[in-house]
């Protein structure tokens, strides 16, 4: 009796028992789903905004358009990154993806600064707001976060620093662009510092716990 026969009865015997195993969807389809919710979340947000006001801020302002333009793709591009990077076998420069859009989101931003210093009409956000502005990022960035570390947990990532950076980007991301619902102030230097250090601190906060929480998933 070869060997390959005698291992048969012992290979039999350990899958009786074993259940099917459903395959995760794409990673873009999961992605997708994300940002579906992000959307969802968006809609109700919307009832209590006032749309007319913020489409006449952005139409009139192209710079901050083109920033929650910016901010709104670097979400959803940084979702996508999320889960492809974390794919076995998929290349970690998958983590560029959002660059782009950041960049734009940044450097549109910059230009409203710009524009306010020249323009004295502006409407700048007083320095006693800015602190609504960081409370919205960090309270909207953590529930997104934590449903993309709970979607990216059934993957069982292999780069989980990597995996918690980029949902740390798509939720700060995400919850900056939800955040121009309720936002009647044109871009300055200390709103963009504002929005800055929530950013930073939702990208810091999931490098710290969500990385953790993703290793041990891994």
């Amino acid at each position: 009796m070869s060997e390959t026969r005698l291992h048969d009865p012992l290979i039999d015997a350990l899958a009786q028992d074993l259940s099917p195993v459903r395959p995760l969807p794409g990673p873009v389809r999961r992605a997708c789903l994300w940002i579906a919710v992000v959307c969802l979340l968006g809609i109700g947000l919307a009832g209590f905004a006032d749309l007319d006001r913020m489409w006449a801020r952005l139409t009139a302002t192209p710079d901050m358009t083109l920033a929650a333009i910016g901010a709104a793709g670097c979400a959803i591009l940084a979702a996508i990154a999320a889960f492809i990077s974390s794919v076995p076998g998929r290349s970690p420069w998958w983590a560029a993806l959002p660059l782009p859009a950041a960049a734009l989101w940044i450097g549109a931003s910059g230009l409203g600064c710009l524009r306010t210093d020249l323009l004295p009409d502006s409407m700048v956000e007083p320095p006693s707001d800015g602190m609504h502005c960081l409370v919205f990022i960090v309270s909207f960035s953590l529930p997104l976060s934590a449903l993309l570390v709970l979607m990216l947990r059934r993957a069982c990532p292999l780069r989980p620093d990597l995996s918690a950076l980029l949902i740390g980007l798509a939720s700060a991301s995400a919850a900056a662009t939800l955040l121009n619902l309720f936002h009647p102030f044109d871009a300055a230097a200390t709103d963009l510092a504002v929005h800055a250090l929530a950013v930073g601190l939702v990208i810091l906060l999931n490098r710290i716990l969500g990385g953790r929480l993703l290793g041990v998933a891994s």
